[in-house]
């Protein structure tokens, strides 16, 4: 028998089945656009099913209160009446405003009768109930009676038709095909009227748990459907799986774009010899540019007219090597803030007193010359939040420099295990996993062409202010051709965080960066190295990969949590969650690893991994390998 739902609400608002359009002299800026209280009522509700929704809105309301989680999913299946429940807010909000609106999604239901299932949709969030589970996998399924998408156009109209429905056609076309490219199914742009630099504003937003061919269709579909509301200056359209909106009006900040620009020639650029210049590419122009920085940095006398040509790529600024000198206090140690193998990283202050680092590559390696080439191609035009952006370089004196952001907080080792151990909190911990495995997604998913990092490590993730995560140095990143499942090539990484398919056999694939997420996770769990023998374990020689194992086959895995957490911050069968799906992410063979927008998928949910059989990892002895490689060069 179906169970029934029934909404428990404070504030009352009218009941009506359908849309609700909203009036541009109604000063609500977050009006209930639609509302649809299900076709199957039931007056005997039971107090199992007030219980399981009550559990269920809770849990939802809970989720949307922590920074920078916009979807949330919750069920209860205690009682005898289960309920199923979805909540979304647009990602241009704060935390206290997503919960905002939720809480007046719940509101408007009140107006429902008892029901089987309802859902509502605001200009800032949507909430949807139901007694069967079978939308909670797929959010684009339908209910008890077909339900045809909504269009709500405003009620002004302008004056300059023919460009107005030009320019808002193309950023929509835009937004449109972009979205379902990206990590979290979410796009906020703008675009310019040409006529009286009027800006015109616009998101487009699929529920994170379809899949990116239902998220294709469905904003394909609304996008016929808005267009159809022009020369309106707003409207919105709005169906199970899907948001889209314009505005003359702004809805968001200038500064919560996304840049689109890199996903729009995603289909011209399938080819490698069509990837150019500004892209990172691969192809004719890559390998001209490489070139042409070898010849003219290295292969000629250096003269003052051989730095690189700031015109092949856009988007960064070419520093003179004096400047970023007097920036560093000459590369005092002072400024020192990083060393690696091929260079140093200083904190410089330029004369605008911006602050940045400023990475000296080590003129007297061939390796590093590569490495600068390399790092330049890939990075110049990534634009991601997780990701280290390249901000300029300088090549006109004795070393070679990039100029990238500055994290005050610097590297994640810090945190762990360094100076500022026990620091950070478990709410923390999980944005970092969620942030870095989001930039991987970019990587491997969003770009142009897949690109392998090859060097993912705690010391190659920095933290800003609100300690959010940045992967750092490109370097040894490299592409992998779309149809190709690996690409064959010599070693190169960081012992203990490679996965073992290519230490041992140089099989490189973008599940070599799972492997090294995954190790990654264990240190953020643990507040352990993954390539220190652990001193915890009974047994000698154990590196953090297999003693977390064996504590998972004999489950007690609870006991890797970092001791200087506080047991209050965190749930048990939260953090057992993220131990397990670290140790998913390192099993052998790599087919068995979840590719990266997995990882963001299971981070994101509340739900547990469920039942699945694991295999053991293939554990490689860091010091042992180092040492049999360096025999073999």
């Amino acid at each position: 028998m179906m169970k029934e739902l029934i909404v428990l609400v404070i504030v009352l608002m009218t009941s009506n089945l359908g849309t609700s359009q909203s009036n541009n002299n109604n000063t609500d800026t977050n009006p209930t656009l639609r509302l649809y209280c299900g076709t199957n009522p039931t007056m005997t509700p039971s107090s199992s099913l007030f219980s399981s929704l009550n559990s269920t809105i809770s849990d939802l309301r809970s989720q949307l209160w922590n920074k920078d989680v916009y979807f949330a999913r919750a069920q209860d299946l205690s009682g005898m009446d289960f309920v199923y429940g979805l909540a979304q807010c647009r990602d241009y909000l704060l935390a206290a405003e997503c919960v905002a609106c939720f809480d007046a999604a719940v509101s408007s239901i009140k107006t429902c009768p008892f029901v089987t299932g309802a859902n509502v949709f605001l200009d800032n969030c949507f909430l949807r109930f139901e007694n069967s589970p079978d939308f909670y996998e797929n959010a684009q399924g339908r209910l008890d009676v077909e339900l045809d998408p909504t269009l709500v156009c405003g009620n002004e109209s302008t004056s300059e038709t023919t460009i107005f429905n030009q320019t808002v056609g193309k950023l929509l076309s835009d937004i449109r095909i972009v979205t379902p490219k990206t990590s979290n199914f979410y796009v906020a742009s703008t675009k310019r009227l040409p006529s009286d630099n009027t800006t015109i504003y616009a998101i487009a937003q699929c529920v994170s748990s379809i899949s990116r061919p239902s998220c294709e269709q469905c904003l394909g579909r609304s996008y016929n459907n808005l267009y159809s509301c022009l020369p309106s200056t707003e409207g919105r359209t709005i169906d199970l799986g899907c948001f889209l909106r314009y505005s003359r009006t702004p809805f968001f900040q200038d500064n919560q774009t996304t840049n689109i620009i890199p996903f729009l020639s995603e289909g011209s650029s399938r080819k490698l010899g069509m990837i150019v210049g500004a892209s990172v590419g691969l192809g004719i122009l890559l390998l001209i540019l490489a070139s042409f920085l070898w010849y003219k940095v290295w292969k000629k006398p250096k003269t003052d007219e051989d730095t690189l040509d700031k015109q092949l790529i856009q988007g960064v600024n070419t520093y003179k090597y004096k400047d970023l000198q007097s920036a560093t206090r000459n590369f005092s140690e002072e400024y020192n803030i990083g060393k690696g193998g091929y260079g140093e990283v200083f904190k410089a202050i330029l004369e605008n007193e911006n602050v940045v680092a400023v990475k000296k590559l080590h003129d007297v390696y061939d390796k590093a010359k590569l490495e600068f080439i390399n790092e330049v191609k890939l990075i110049s035009n990534i634009r991601h939040r997780n990701l280290m952006q390249l901000l300029g370089w300088s090549s006109d004196g004795p070393q070679l420099l990039l100029v990238l952001e500055y994290m005050p907080q610097g590297s994640l080792t810090k945190f762990l295990w360094g100076e500022k151990r026990g620091t950070l909190n478990w709410r923390q911990r999980l944005d970092i996993m969620l942030g870095i495995a989001r930039g991987l997604v970019h990587l491997h998913e969003e770009l142009h062409v897949k690109i392998i990092h090859r060097d993912i490590k705690s010391d190659n993730i920095l933290l800003d202010d609100d300690f959010q995560p940045k992967i750092a140095d490109f370097g040894l990143a490299r592409f992998q051709p779309e149809d190709k499942t690996h690409v064959s090539t010599r070693f190169a990484g960081t012992l203990g965080y490679t996965a073992p398919e290519y230490a041992r056999h140089g099989r490189l694939s973008e599940k070599v960066d799972t492997y090294s997420f995954g190790i990654v996770a264990l240190e953020i769990i643990s507040g352990q190295k993954g390539t220190t023998v652990d001193s915890n374990s009974q047994a000698s020689n154990v590196y953090l990969l297999q003693h977390a194992w064996e504590l998972y086959e004999s489950g007690i895995h609870i006991e890797l949590v970092d001791t200087t957490l506080d047991p209050n911050q965190y749930e048990e069968e939260n953090v057992k969650k993220m131990i397990e799906l670290a140790l998913m992410c390192t099993q052998s063979p790599a087919t068995l690893r979840p590719n990266m927008s997995e990882v963001v998928l299971m981070l994101s949910s509340e739900r547990s991994l469920g039942e699945r059989q694991m295999s053991r990892p293939t554990f490689l002895d860091p010091q042992r390998r180092i040492s049999a490689l360096a025999v073999n060069r």
